[in-house]
């Protein structure tokens, strides 16, 4: 369809002059709207207010410009179908064939911290959205354009088939504007049912990064969806695959939770040891002494750049991801001669600890959704000592440091650790007492002694019976959320055996 007349009306004016300059060179009538009719203006490009085509002044501070039957009715009636010629001459619709359009900033709006529900409302796109979608309803006759990145492929097609556009880029640019425009209505619907706290329905639509091999097991099919491939650059080595995703997605979450130096190891999402020092070199050696076994063919993630000497002792071992905000070219060298193993760029500063503010997992016959679990750190001196004793500040550091490791590990989570580092890991037991023993049977096995050590709990001692575990093992001090029926009597056995013990009053299940 020959293109003879444009609508045209953006919020992101990226690349809109050049654009409108060329549809000039080729005859087009361009029809505008605001502020984007002003930078035409400017541009010396010759252009139409939308009020002069519709005989219909803009009202309600802009609430109502485009909504008008002049508009969507030379966006919509068929050419060529006789009934419709004939309603479009009697009505004084003039054809509109291109329409350019970007939607308000709704999604910029409330990406703001101190944004008002007033503010967001204002920019909530009305005129647009219905444009946009009466022009691709009728793709057959009308290009619709919602990307800057579709100008020159625009361009390029009318040049090359006098002035038209073919009927497969219309196609096309049609399903690229609905999928938009749903996006747009649930970033909005999103919002506001969080916002308002309503029992509205939940939706999401994410795009597709890639076809994976197979799923958590080769005979599952899976995909990848969202904005992974933002954060995240893969350097060397394999495909990725459904397993590694989630433990890059693990390991991410955790070493998110400390700014200092640290390296953290991870098996099947699970931390097996977490060090911290001003050394990586060093950092490593306290998480893998925690456990030496289970990081065979796991995940290890770094919060500063990988060096030559951390690569050779890192790579004495199988694993299957390493992930570090960058890898020093000697590093690289060393690790690359591994051909499997795939070393993991984190592409963006929010990669470390680039948590989804929502949480999701399928039940049966639904989807769960709730707030991630990024509730803040106990700040020193935090939380609520309900001992005789109190902490030192030696006890209180290691508390803080087996508190940000427990968040992590599945429940129910036992962590024994010191100011710098873990000694040992309970994860995924029924019972509390269970995941205090493993931890203390992995110390063991480590050759590493619990005693001063801080005992770290992701939920309440049911009963006094895993606090005098880890007493009996060598803590001196402990941290758990608090709220069992049994709390006194866990205190009792806490002051009993001169611990120190806070309280912190968050839960962090990891089910």
């Amino acid at each position: 369809m020959k293109i003879t007349r444009a609508l045209i009306s953006v919020s992101d004016k990226t690349g809109i002059a050049a654009f409108a300059r060329a549809l000039e060179n080729q005859g087009v009538d361009i029809i505008s709207t605001g502020g984007t009719a002003e930078l035409l203006r400017k541009e010396k490009i010759p252009v139409r207010e939308i009020s002069s085509f519709t005989a219909f002044p803009e009202v309600l501070e802009g609430r109502v410009k485009t909504l008008h039957p002049r508009v969507h009715g030379g966006l919509l009636y068929k050419r060529g179908n006789p009934k419709h010629e004939a309603e479009a001459r009697e009505c004084g619709f003039e054809p509109i064939d291109l329409v350019v359009v970007n939607l308000y900033p709704f999604e910029a709006t409330i990406a703001k911290p101190d944004v008002t529900l007033g503010e967001a409302i204002e920019n909530i796109d009305i005129g647009g959205p219905s444009m946009i979608r009466s022009a691709a309803k009728n793709y057959e006759s009308v290009t619709v354009v919602v990307d800057p990145a579709d100008y020159d492929p625009v361009l390029e097609n009318m040049r090359d088939n006098n002035g038209e556009t073919t009927l497969k880029l219309r196609e096309r640019l049609a399903i690229k504007a609905f999928i938009k425009t749903s996006e747009y209505d649930r970033a909005i619907g999103t919002f506001l049912n969080k916002e308002q706290t309503t029992d509205a329905s939940f939706s999401l639509s994410l795009p597709l990064v890639t076809r994976l091999r197979y799923g958590e097991n080769p005979h599952q099919t899976a995909a990848l969806y969202g904005d992974f491939d933002r954060h995240f650059e893969k350097l060397h080595g394999k495909e990725l695959s459904f397993n590694n995703i989630l433990d890059i997605s693990a390991a991410t979450n955790l070493i998110g939770e400390f700014e200092e130096p640290t390296v953290a190891i991870l098996k099947h999402t699970n931390p097996c040891g977490v060090g911290s020092d001003a050394d990586l070199r060093k950092a490593w050696d306290k998480a893998f002494a925690t456990d030496k076994q289970a990081p065979f063919g796991g995940i290890i993630i770094c919060n500063r750049p990988v060096s030559e000497p951390l690569a050779k002792v890192i790579g004495e071992i199988f694993s299957e991801v390493i992930i570090a905000p960058d890898f020093e070219a000697e590093a690289r060298s060393i690790l690359q001669k591994k051909k499997n193993l795939r070393l993991i760029r984190l592409a963006t500063p929010k990669a470390l600890g680039a948590r989804s503010a929502i949480d999701m997992r399928s039940v049966c016959g639904g989807v769960l959704v709730q707030d991630a679990d990024i509730a803040g750190e106990i700040a020193s001196g935090g939380g609520r000592i309900v001992t005789k004793r109190r902490p030192t500040k030696t006890e209180l550091n290691a508390m803080l440091f087996g508190w940000r490791v427990v968040k992590h590990v599945k429940s129910n989570a036992i962590v024994y650790a010191t100011a710098d580092r873990t000694l040992g890991i309970g994860a995924g037991q029924m019972s509390r007492i269970d995941a205090s023993r493993i931890a203390i049977w992995k110390a063991k096995e480590a050759g590493l002694l619990l005693k001063g050590s801080a005992v770290a709990s992701d939920a309440f001692f049911p009963f006094p019976d895993g606090l005098i575990a880890a007493a009996d093992a060598g803590a001196t001090c402990a941290i758990q959320p608090g709220g069992s029926v049994r709390d006194e009597e866990v205190i009792a056995a806490a002051n009993e055996r001169n611990m120190a013990m806070i309280f912190t009053g968050l839960r962090h299940f990891r089910h």
